[in-house]
C-alpha cells in the first residue's frame, strides 16, 4: 500500500468548513424535508419522481427516467411500483415499441403533487434559503453547480452551462 501521506492534500479551515457544513445539511436538512411527505407514506426521492414526471406530458421512459434521477432499474422499479399502488403513476407499453416501458403521472399523481409542493418549498425556504441573502444564494448555487457539473449531475432542473438570467416581469 502507498504511503498517502506525502501526496495527501488536506483540507484547509475554510474547506473544511464547507465540507461539516454539507454535511449537517445532508444529514440534519435531508431527514427534515422528509418530514414533509412521511404523512402522506413517501419519501423524498418518490416526490422528485413525481416532479420530475410532471413536467413530462407525454411520460417518459423508465430508462430515461431513471437516467435521469441516477438510479438503477431495480431501484426505480421498487419506487415506480409504490407511485402506481398509490394511483399516482401509470406505466404502460410505448406504442411503437412493446419492450420499451413509459411512466405518466396520473391526474391523482398531479393532484397529489400540487397539494404537497407548497410545504416542500417552504421547508426548503426555511431550512436553506432563509438564512441567506441573494449574494449568498448565487454563491451557493455557483459552487454547487460546479460540483454537480463535475458529479455528472443529471437531476432534473439542474442547470446545464452557465446560468440564464431570468427576464423580469
Amino acid at each position: 500500500m502507498d504511503d498517502m501521506n506525502d501526496e495527501t492534500r488536506w483540507l484547509d479551515d475554510t474547506e473544511r468548513r464547507a465540507w461539516l457544513s454539507l454535511l449537517a445539511v445532508v444529514l440534519v436538512g435531508f431527514p427534515e424535508l422528509e418530514r414533509t411527505f412521511r404523512p402522506y407514506g413517501l419519501v423524498h426521492v418518490e416526490y422528485g419522481l413525481l416532479a420530475a414526471l410532471s413536467g413530462e406530458d407525454e411520460g417518459l421512459r423508465l430508462s430515461e427516467l431513471a437516467a435521469q434521477m441516477n438510479m438503477s432499474q431495480s431501484r426505480l422499479s421498487h419506487r415506480m411500483r409504490k407511485l402506481v399502488d398509490l394511483g399516482y403513476v401509470e406505466v404502460s407499453g410505448d406504442a411503437c415499441d412493446g419492450r420499451v416501458s413509459i411512466a405518466k403521472v396520473t391526474e391523482a399523481g398531479r393532484r397529489f403533487a400540487e397539494q404537497v409542493s407548497p410545504a416542500h418549498v417552504a421547508d426548503v425556504r426555511r431550512l436553506i434559503f432563509d438564512h441567506l441573502d441573494d449574494a449568498q444564494t448565487a454563491a451557493l448555487a455557483d459552487a454547487l453547480g460546479a460540483v454537480a457539473d463535475r458529479l455528472g449531475s443529471s437531476c432534473p432542473g439542474a442547470p446545464k452551462g452557465p446560468p440564464v438570467p431570468k427576464a423580469r416581469a
